[in-house]
């Protein structure tokens, strides 16, 4: 890979705080890049709109879903930013450069008695560690937590009487979470078995462990939730961040004000949180179907 291109990714890391998941993804774009570039004879970082139109378009007709193209295009947009800002070069190849249109979906989530259900699953199911399992679901819905979020959060982020906790989000910001009774009461049954795996030898302050006594990592508690998914029952796509979507568009459906949900869930844009509001259109639209003289009578 270039020496631009590791700079560009190193000040992301250590200046902007992106996470290690998101680097390996502008890696692998901008990685692609360059050599879709170094196969034309140019550096990177003198391709011309030209060249990037033509990577956008090679994408394109290698079947990349627009979304992957969007993303790549993000990538290098924010490269060749980066090399403005520094005075490597003046101009911007990707400025006059749109992105794909893509088809509007709604977030996969649980309707509140599917998600009531989802939760007590440990209780019911006689699979795997039920105390921790109750206690990391209620604590990942309750507080509309990121998995990344989750598998970071430490004992010492707790208040004392385990109503919530400190969190560290995208690029490193710190916010406030709550817990609802039911995920403080699944906390505090769930911490004195935490106490009795750890091991002497190997302390750790991470919140949720795994049965030796070790830090649960982030593909540990998506298979939790691969798990109780496959024992659920239900008819939808359910993994972690299904539980984030949950959270957010109970508390819309709620009346709870987007403002405030957008602060609770650590949006950075306002227009990420709004799409929460188009899930509560669409509930009523199946209300309306399902209630409507009219409707009713369309179905007949």
């Amino acid at each position: 890979m270039p020496d631009r291109i590791t700079d560009y990714l190193e000040y992301l890391r250590s200046v902007r705080g992106v996470s290690e998941r998101t680097l390996q993804a502008y890696g692998k774009d901008l990685a692609h890049f360059s050599s879709y570039c170094e196969n034309r004879g140019i550096y990177p970082e003198t391709a011309t709109p030209h060249e990037v139109r033509g990577f956008i378009a090679d994408l394109s007709s290698e079947g990349a879903a627009a979304v992957s193209v969007n993303r790549a295009l993000s990538s290098i947009r924010g490269f060749y930013r980066w090399l403005v800002r520094f005075g490597v070069r003046e101009d911007d190849p990707t400025g006059a450069l749109k992105n794909l249109k893509t088809p509007k979906t709604l977030p996969a989530f649980l309707w509140e008695g599917e998600m009531a259900q989802f939760s007590e699953l440990p209780d019911t199911a006689g699979i795997l560690w039920p105390l921790r399992d109750k206690a990391l679901i209620l604590a990942m819905y309750s507080a509309g937590l990121r998995i990344s979020e989750l598998a970071s959060l430490k004992l010492p982020d707790l208040s004392p009487d385990l109503s919530g906790g400190r969190v560290i989000g995208k690029g490193d910001k710190e916010r406030y979470v709550f817990f609802s009774d039911e995920g403080r009461e699944a906390l505090a049954a769930y911490l004195p078995a935490r106490s009795a795996t750890i091991k002497a030898e190997q302390p750790t302050d991470a919140l949720f462990i795994n049965r030796k006594g070790g830090a649960l990592s982030i593909p540990g508690i998506r298979w939790i939730i691969g798990k109780y998914a496959e024992r659920s029952g239900l008819q939808k796509n359910v993994h972690p961040h299904a539980l984030r979507h949950s959270f957010a568009t109970h508390l819309v459906n709620s009346g709870c004000d987007v403002r405030v949900v957008q602060e609770l869930l650590g949006h950075a844009s306002l227009s990420t949180t709004q799409r929460y509001a188009h899930v509560d259109m669409e509930h009523l639209k199946q209300v309306y179907a399902k209630a409507h003289p009219h409707a009713l009578r369309k179905k007949n």
